[in-house]
């Protein structure tokens, strides 16, 4: 009888150990599946690394965390409660400013990759999960897939999202919008109002965005200091890619001239640690959800190594969470059916359902020069406060900017709206 209940249990590999990857194994292993995941790199080398993002999770993705068991830093993680958004050109021969403040409707939250992911895989580990230490490459992929029923690739960098093959038709860049540079500091001076636990997001015309936000990395609480900048803009310069504490000084001094109230905050600030700094550029892409390895075998994209979105708009962890969430469950309800190409499109096509709003929301916010219709919006939100509320609160959930802000005439109709209630 063991024998026979053994044999039912179904082998899933999974590629990739972040956010997206480590969900879906985590609750696969719940759920009493046999799970193989594979990590370039152990707990330990994950902890003592560089930072690998800017992650920001707000309500709902952490509601799919807390809904797995998985939400370990509810009390020692900051909580951000609204946003402070400011433009402005200090540096025009007439200067300029623009500001406004507003609440979340949910909680806000930032874990360093490196505590979340680090814990996470002791988890799975503990729970006495299989895990291969190591890079994966085409033939190593072919080769785990052949050992499974199901092979799902949650490696957004390196080689083998190249498999997967960009989708023309839902990709609207092909080449980086912003060059990026981040920093996780202590020391930043508290201002003494609310928006101390904000994000805050400081844009200027000519440099690009400062976006600061609270998270929680291994030594504690810290703030990160995110530029995106516009390049040929005086906020890229980054091509030389110092170490933490020069970068970091670097920034604050651009922030000194282009974004002043957060050098006031800023201008003592050191970096959390050796490994506290990162710099990049991103190109926005949609691949296509399913790779073929030949011989009949197929693969299933999931998360970053499908669908990349620029930092700009928080939403890469956000959409990891969906991602593990929506093929858990769709893995689940498939029963003793097989993994198919059919049904391994199927699953990749109603994630994107959803995330087809989240990645229209994102390319909307990168365009250069911004669309009309989102500048007139964008300019209302600092004369409305109702119209500011519900664009800091789409991010939780971009499917609600359909509604109002990406379509250029229901933009319209919802600013004539807000104005005749006036």
């Amino acid at each position: 009888m063991v024998d026979q209940v053994e044999a039912c249990v179904r082998r899933i590999a999974i590629i990739g150990a972040g956010q997206a990857g480590l969900q879906l194994a985590l609750g696969l292993q719940a759920a009493e599946y046999d799970v193989t995941l594979v990590s370039e790199r152990t707990a330990d080398r994950i902890r003592d690394g560089r930072v690998t993002s800017t992650q920001l999770m707000f309500g709902p993705a952490l509601a799919l965390e807390r809904a797995a068991g998985l939400n370990l830093w509810d009390d020692s993680a900051p909580v951000m409660g609204g946003l402070e958004m400011n433009q402005g050109d200090p540096t025009a021969e007439e200067p300029w400013s623009a500001r406004f403040t507003t609440t979340y409707d949910a909680e806000v939250r930032s874990v360093d990759q490196r505590v979340k992911l680090s814990a996470w895989l002791e988890l799975f580990e503990a729970r006495g999960g299989r895990v291969e230490f190591r890079a994966a490459d085409a033939d190593y992929l072919a080769d785990i897939a052949a050992r499974h029923e199901l092979t799902v690739v949650a490696a957004g960098r390196g080689a083998l999202s190249s498999l997967f093959g960009r989708d023309e038709a839902r990709s609207v860049y092909d080449r980086p919008q912003r060059a990026l540079a981040a920093f996780y500091a202590w020391g930043v001076t508290p201002r003494g109002d609310e928006t101390d636990a904000y994000l805050r997001n400081t844009g200027m015309p000519s440099a690009g965005d400062a976006i600061a936000l609270q998270a929680l990395t291994v030594g504690g609480p810290c703030e990160i200091l995110l530029l995106e900048a516009k390049f040929g803009g005086p906020y890229d310069c980054w091509e030389d890619r110092p170490k933490p504490r020069e970068g970091l000084r670097r920034a604050v001094e651009l922030l000194r001239t282009y974004a002043p109230g957060e050098y006031e905050r800023f201008a003592g600030a050191e970096p959390t640690d050796e490994g506290a700094a990162l710099y990049g550029a991103i190109t926005p892409t949609v691949r296509h959800g399913v790779a073929a390895l030949g011989g009949g075998q197929y693969v299933l994209g999931m998360a970053d190594a499908v669908v990349v979105n620029d930092p700009i708009t928080g939403q890469g962890a956000n959409n990891a969470a969906r991602a593990a969430a929506a093929y858990l469950d769709a893995i689940v309800r498939r029963g003793e059916l097989p993994y198919d190409e059919r049904w391994m499109r199927g699953t990749f096509d109603a994630y994107w359902e959803h995330t087809r709003h989240v990645h229209a929301f994102t390319d909307l916010m990168l365009r250069q020069p911004p669309a009309e219709h989102i500048s007139r919006l964008v300019r209302a939100a600092f004369e409305f406060p109702e119209i500011a509320h519900r664009f800091a609160n789409g991010y939780a959930d971009p499917l609600d900017y359909r509604d109002w802000l990406i379509d250029p005439e229901r933009a319209d109709a919802y600013l004539a709206k807000i104005a005749e209630s006036r």
